[in-house]
């Protein structure tokens, strides 16, 4: 039964229109042979990634939550990785450093209106889309976040970049970076540093919504509520995810 119950609502979803699915999904009754409803599914879902998003915005925001991260540390653009090496080899490396520093304060300042964005983007989300994401593949659900959110993060995330730069020198020490390498250079570089850092930064939190994606889907004792337990436990068993 519980696997004719999904299978109904995956084909729900793909043989009709997404108005039509949600309005059938609705309408089924509040449980059949103890497996959750779609609203409790929906439910599930949208309880998971609200706390999900929420631990990593959280993380990201910490003082160090980029900087002391090795795979999310936001570093000199590859174009500029030359003019560090020259830096560097001049004895600059102190400037180079503080540079790089700013850069990511200003990503871990910018991450702390994250979360209000992903909230929304939940709330506005169907059952079909709750469902289609459940039985997707283990990064559906961050897949649907970089469609939803990437224009509203980059919207909300530059302006708390550019002015978190400008709180901490960080357009100081990146013109201090150029202005001595151009003194040696004959091809001046000229990169936008709070766009840089403004899509590194957005990038670094898809990368941890995906993290908290799979250990909700992977991690029983990460599911830590009842609703979570129910969903996930019961309906994540039917494709090897429990």
């Amino acid at each position: 039964m519980k696997h004719l119950i999904l299978v109904c609502l995956g084909i729900l979803c793909f043989s009709t229109s997404c108005e039509t699915s949600q309005q059938i999904l609705q309408n089924l009754p509040t449980s059949v042979a103890g497996q959750p409803t779609s609203t409790q599914i929906a439910a599930g879902l949208k309880e998971a990634l609200t706390i999900g998003t929420q631990n990593s915005a959280n993380r990201l925001s910490a003082v160090n939550g980029f900087f002391a991260n090795a795979a999310l540390k936001i570093l000199m653009p590859p174009e500029a990785q030359k003019v560090e090496s020259t830096l560097r080899n001049l004895g600059m490396g102190n400037v180079v450093d503080k540079a790089i520093l700013s850069m990511n304060r200003g990503a871990e300042e910018a991450a702390k209106s994250a979360t209000p964005i992903f909230v929304n983007a939940i709330k506005q989300m169907s059952i079909t889309d709750a469902i289609g994401i459940l039985r997707g593949g283990n990064n559906s659900a961050t897949e649907y976040f970089k469609q939803k959110t990437t224009a509203e993060l980059t919207n909300a995330f530059k302006p708390v970049i550019e002015a978190a730069l400008k709180k901490v020198d960080a357009t100081k020490y990146w013109s201090d970076v150029f202005s001595l390498y151009n003194k040696f250079s004959s091809t001046p570089v000229n990169t936008d540093l709070s766009a840089y850092v403004t899509e590194k930064a957005i990038s670094g939190i898809y990368i941890e919504v995906a993290a908290e994606e799979a250990k909700i889907r992977q991690d029983p004792a990460a599911r830590v509520t009842d609703l979570l337990k129910t969903v996930f436990g019961s309906t994540l068993a039917q494709t090897g995810n429990k």
